[in-house]
């Protein structure tokens, strides 16, 4: 994973909490969702689980605080650091690792129930051998017949419409509201996308600006990548089906 994508990471990590309305609502929806998707697809109500992009938490607390045994890792040191504080804030119990997708050597266990990858992470690998190399990764973590759950955006109407932008929200502040936007600049099958939070202050404002890439992955591509790398009973659940922000994909380890 590139090294721009690692220091987008480190930058937002002190402040990535404010992209949301209210972060600890979202922590508790998101597990909401995703907590009795996992416990279907493992059949376990407390299964293992790796959240291999953990960012800040966000998932991985939600998860732990349902009672699932959870462990974390993401490429970003600053946000492991962010995340191992926020679980001690709720002590939970999440243990932590520094490492890239591409390579999980790093965590010292295996024999995970199910892995997640979520909030468009899969989408930062931006070449094939690199969506290979994290799969592949990922499988090796995984018990027999365990399974993947990713979320991503829906990339094969996002290629055709190419937006230029994420509308803005505004979300409560101190001072009043907040300013959340992107603005995404198009280049072949990716994009760069520039991430801005507007923040009031006594004085004024503040604008904090953060740059990452991401490929359109579709999810063709995606379905032929987890093939290739040992996965199969590929399906993929809608937000009209789960209420979801993001399309979720299920695989299963062969």
């Amino acid at each position: 994973m590139s090294d721009l994508i690692e220091s987008f990471y480190d930058d937002l990590a002190p402040c990535y909490h404010l992209i949301f309305a209210d972060w600890n609502r979202s922590i508790a929806w998101q597990a909401s969702i995703l907590a009795p998707i996992l416990e279907r697809a493992t059949g376990k109500t407390s299964p293992h689980v790796l959240d291999c992009a953990c960012g800040i938490g966000t998932q991985a607390l939600g998860l732990a605080q349902r009672g699932h045994r959870v462990a974390a890792s993401d490429v970003s040191q600053a946000s492991v650091e962010r995340a191992r504080k926020e679980a001690h804030l709720r002590q939970l119990d999440i243990r932590f690792y520094v490492a890239d997708m591409t390579g999980l050597g790093p965590i010292g266990e295996s024999n995970f129930d199910a892995v997640l990858a979520a909030d468009n992470a899969l989408p930062h690998l931006l070449s094939d051998d690199e969506l290979h190399r994290a799969l592949t990764a990922i499988a090796a973590k995984l018990t027999d017949n365990g399974v993947l759950l990713a979320t991503l955006r829906d990339y094969d109407s996002l290629i055709v419409s190419r937006p230029a932008m994420q509308p803005p929200a505004f979300h409560p502040h101190e001072a009043g509201y907040r300013i959340v936007h992107q603005v995404w600049h198009w280049e072949g099958n990716g994009y760069t996308l520039h991430h801005y939070l507007t923040i009031p202050t006594a004085h004024g404002w503040t604008v904090r600006h953060f740059v990452s890439c991401y490929r359109a992955l579709l999810r063709a591509e995606l379905n032929e990548a987890l093939l290739a790398s040992g996965f199969a009973d590929i399906h993929w659940l809608d937000p009209a089906e789960t209420s979801f922000y993001q399309p979720i994909v299920l695989a299963r380890k062969r």
